[in-house]
C-alpha cells in the first residue's frame, strides 16, 4: 500500500482521536478520513483535513440566511445554478487538504495546477526511499502517431516484459548508487541535495496538498479525462470518488455539467443546429479546421440518435 510503518501508527491514533466542533462537518466524508486509499502500485491518497460542505457553498452564495422552513432541494437547485452559470466564488468557501504519495513525474504534472498550497517531503533533509512506480504491463505502449504528448497501441506481452524488466533494474542500480554516495555522511558522504540528482523520475514522494473545492474540481475536470495521462488520471479518479463523499450536490452538479456536459465554439453551434434542421454541412463548409471538426463530431457521438432527435434547436442556443 505504500504507508511507512510509522505513518500506521500515526494514522491509527488520528482515528482514535475523537475531536468536537462548532463547524458544520461532511458526515460522510467524516466515515473516511485519515483513510488510506490506495493508487498506483505504491501510492495513495487520504484526506487529513477540510472546511465546509454544501451548506457552506449555499450559505456564501446567499451570503446570510436562516434554515427556516428552506427544503435541501433549494440548496441543490442553487448549487446547480451556481455550476451551470459558473459563479464559482462560493465553491471557493470550501477546502480540502490531502496526503498523497505520487511518483515524481506524476508531482510534475500535478505542480501546474498552481492555485493550492503544497508542501513536499525535502530530498535535501531526508532520505527517499527504495519506492519506484513500476507500470503494470497492459498499461505500457508505443508512442502515439495522432498525440505527441499520448500513447498509441499497447506493446506486445515480451516487449513489455523487457520494458519493465529494464525499469527494474534502472531504478535498483540508481538507489544503490544514491545510497554508495550518502554513504559515510559524516566523514565524507556527499550531501543528500547533491546525491539525489541520479535518481529516476518513477521515484515516489509525498506531499500535503491543500486546495479549495473550485481548484479541485478543475483538476478533476482535467485529470479524469480520457486524454490525460494514465497515472494522473487514476489519482484524479479517487479524488472523484471522494468529492462525491464531501459534496454530494456539488458533485452531482459538477458531473452533470462539466464532466459529462459539452462546451461548443460558435461555429460548432451553427453546425450542429444546422444538423438538427437537417440542412446541408459538412467539414468544408462549416468554417473548422479538421480537429475541431472532429472534436464536435466525436462528442456528439456520445449521444444517441434518438437524444438528438429529441434536442429544441431553442433550447441549445439559450
Amino acid at each position: 500500500m505504500g504507508v511507512s510503518p510509522q505513518q500506521q501508527v500515526q494514522i491509527e491514533k488520528q482515528k482514535e482521536e475523537s475531536n468536537q466542533t462548532g463547524r458544520v462537518v461532511s458526515q460522510e466524508l467524516e466515515k473516511i478520513l485519515y483513510d488510506v486509499h490506495p493508487v498506483l502500485d505504491r501510492g495513495f491518497v487520504r484526506v487529513v483535513d477540510y472546511m465546509g460542505n454544501d451548506e457552506s457553498i449555499v450559505q456564501a452564495a446567499r451570503v446570510s440566511y436562516g434554515k427556516g422552513t428552506k427544503k435541501s432541494k433549494d440548496d441543490e437547485g442553487l448549487i446547480r445554478y451556481l455550476m451551470r452559470h459558473r459563479h464559482t466564488t462560493p465553491f471557493e468557501m470550501c477546502e480540502i487538504k490531502l496526503h498523497v504519495k505520487l511518483p515524481i513525474f506524476v508531482a510534475r504534472q500535478w505542480i501546474r495546477h498552481r492555485t493550492a498550497s503544497v508542501n513536499e517531503y525535502s530530498a535535501r533533509y531526508s532520505i527517499l526511499e527504495n519506492e519506484f512506480y513500476i507500470p503494470d504491463p497492459d498499461q505500457l505502449s508505443v508512442q502515439s502517431m495522432h498525440n505527441r504528448q499520448g500513447r498509441g497501441n499497447a506493446l506486445t506481452k515480451t516487449e513489455a516484459a523487457k520494458v519493465i524488466e529494464v525499469l527494474k533494474k534502472d531504478s535498483s542500480t540508481a538507489y544503490e548508487h544514491y545510497e554508495e554516495m550518502l554513504s559515510d555522511e559524516e566523514k565524507s558522504g556527499l550531501s543528500r541535495e547533491i546525491a539525489r540528482i541520479n535518481l529516476p523520475v518513477n521515484i515516489y514522494t509525498q506531499w500535503y496538498w491543500k486546495a479549495n473545492l473550485h481548484n479541485l474540481l478543475r483538476f478533476v475536470s482535467l485529470r479524469s479525462d480520457g486524454h490525460a495521462q494514465y497515472e494522473i488520471r487514476a489519482y484524479a479518479n479517487v479524488i472523484s470518488e471522494i468529492v462525491r463523499r464531501w459534496v454530494p450536490m456539488a458533485s452531482r452538479a459538477f458531473e452533470d455539467y462539466v464532466i459529462n456536459g459539452a462546451q461548443f465554439s460558435s461555429a460548432q453551434m451553427k453546425s450542429i443546429l444546422a444538423l438538427i434542421e437537417l440542412d446541408e454541412i459538412s467539414k468544408e463548409n462549416s468554417g473548422m479546421s479538421q480537429r475541431e471538426w472532429q472534436e464536435m463530431m466525436d462528442t456528439l457521438s456520445n449521444y444517441s440518435d434518438d437524444q438528438l432527435a429529441d434536442l429544441d434547436p431553442t433550447r441549445i442556443n439559450s
